[in-house]
């Protein structure tokens, strides 16, 4: 094979899964080289949840509406909004993702209205914190990979489900005030804190950081990241977990390293995160990233 041709990015879609209103798949990538790539959803909502950690260099933005230098953290679950353009960069590796595909008409008939996205609101797509989202696609993707008794009805349900959830969220973004937030260094000081190490800091650290009170910063990050600080936190302690998992690492120097007590505690707190427990989670990644890739459009 042209030296050429072994670097090309692979995907290959793993399984899928259709009802009313939904498609659902699972999808692995092969990625040799950092990709920056244009994703555009015609019509239909496209929900991506990373099953496998998402590199921490991954990052996207909106070229239309932010310009072609602004880029945003992209969470383990983005939504992509109907006639948007959005402009993935990410890193290298072996990558598993959820990928579900909602028609429009069924979030829309439960917000009421068709939603307006203006810049601000587009960033609150890339990182969804929202525990429901995140345990409604977990239930999808269990679905899918051992379809039980009526599994298309079981999916109809979910996506309609789902379409709720993200309705909510939808519609909390879109009313909320744009103004009262975190200034955007701001928040980039919190993500470099939290990268630089697995314990958590508290929150008079992230405060005297930013130069606010604790009440101002926890008020704030609200506005901007439509979750609580104390949540994100522990959001972001849970993809750590999930990257050193599959670097071999053991339940219990990740435990430790973490700050928990035991490993029981730590094991209690990611499945309550994750839906599986640290073991399971990292036998089913070794599965499906072992399995062979097929080379993307054949």
């Amino acid at each position: 094979m042209p030296e050429s041709q072994a670097l090309l990015p692979t995907m290959e879609v793993d399984s899928e899964l259709r009802a009313p209103g939904i498609v659902a798949q699972i999808v692995r990538f092969g990625i040799p080289e950092p990709t920056a790539t244009l994703h555009q959803m015609a019509e239909g909502y496209h929900i991506n949840m990373c099953l496998t950690p998402r590199p921490l260099e991954s990052r996207a933005g909106y070229p239309k509406r932010w310009g072609p230098h602004r880029f945003e953290r992209l969470g383990d679950i983005f939504l992509l909004p109907p006639g948007e353009e959005l402009y993935v960069k990410g890193g290298t590796g072996r990558q598993a993702s959820l990928i579900c595909t909602l028609e429009a008409a069924l979030l829309h008939d439960v917000v009421g209205r068709d939603l307006e996205w203006d810049d601000q609101h587009l960033a609150a797509t890339l990182d969804i914190s929202s525990a429901q989202v995140r345990a409604l696609l977990f239930r999808i993707t269990a679905e899918i990979r051992h379809p039980g008794l009526a599994a298309t009805k079981m999916l109809e349900l979910l996506g309609a489900e789902l379409a709720i959830e993200l309705g909510r969220y939808c519609y909390e973004v879109a009313e909320r005030p744009v103004t009262g937030g975190l200034a955007g260094w701001r928040l980039r000081l919190i993500d470099e804190r939290l990268d630089e190490s697995l314990a958590p800091p508290s929150l008079q650290e992230l405060a005297d950081l930013c130069s606010l009170s604790v009440r101002q910063l926890t008020r704030g990050f609200r506005v901007s990241r439509a979750c609580s600080i104390g949540d994100y936190m522990e959001q972001r302690r849970m993809e750590a977990a999930k990257r050193l998992l599959m670097e071999g690492e053991s339940v219990k120097s990740i435990a430790f390293a973490m700050g928990f007590a035991s490993p029981s505690s730590f094991t209690f707190a990611f499945r309550r995160a994750v839906g599986t427990s640290p073991s399971t989670f990292r036998q089913r990644q070794v599965r499906v990233l072992d399995a062979p890739l097929a080379t993307a459009g054949n």
